[in-house]
């Protein structure tokens, strides 16, 4: 494995980092209590990966098994406990644990602690994924058609 090909030219670095406080408002509310902070997303690193901060409220949510064709994810529990699907089982995991699933790779996430729970998702390359969080939302009343092309055009391939 070798470094990947050089991106910046410059030869005396450049000030370009961005500080995003720990009390900033989520982006994303749902309902049911789950907030989504994007922390970095596909368009803020030139497509090189998406990191968001998932909080979830107490009562139980979380997607169903599915995989991705074109993008990895990762997930890392800050808090609380998140049910992780490995495609074969159910873990719960606890603050510190990490999951890396490839693409392709059947998995699914739920908290069902009744407790908040939070954990980092990592998406690898960087994907419009915020299109995804916001737009599931606005599913119900949808026809099957129109809701199979949101999933195709999401990488979102349910079992």
């Amino acid at each position: 494995m070798t470094y990947p090909p050089v991106r910046y030219q410059g030869n005396k670095g450049e000030v370009s980092a961005v500080y995003r406080p720990a009390d900033h408002e989520p982006d994303l509310s749902n309902p049911n209590g789950t907030r989504v902070h994007y922390l970095a997303t596909g368009a803020s690193t030139n497509g090189e990966y998406g990191l968001y901060r998932w909080d979830f409220g107490p009562e139980p949510s979380g997607p169903a098994p599915h995989f991705h064709r074109s993008i990895s994810e990762s997930f890392f529990i800050l808090a609380g406990s998140v049910r992780i699907y490995d495609g074969t089982r159910w873990i719960d995991t606890a603050p510190g644990d990490f999951v890396h699933v490839p693409q392709g790779g059947i998995h699914a996430f739920r908290n069902e602690s009744g407790q908040p729970a939070s954990m980092l998702l990592h998406f690898a390359p960087g994907a419009p994924r915020e299109a995804y969080f916001e737009g599931i939302r606005d599913l119900d009343g949808k026809s099957e058609e129109e809701r199979a092309e949101f999933f195709l055009r999401h990488d979102n391939i349910w079992l």
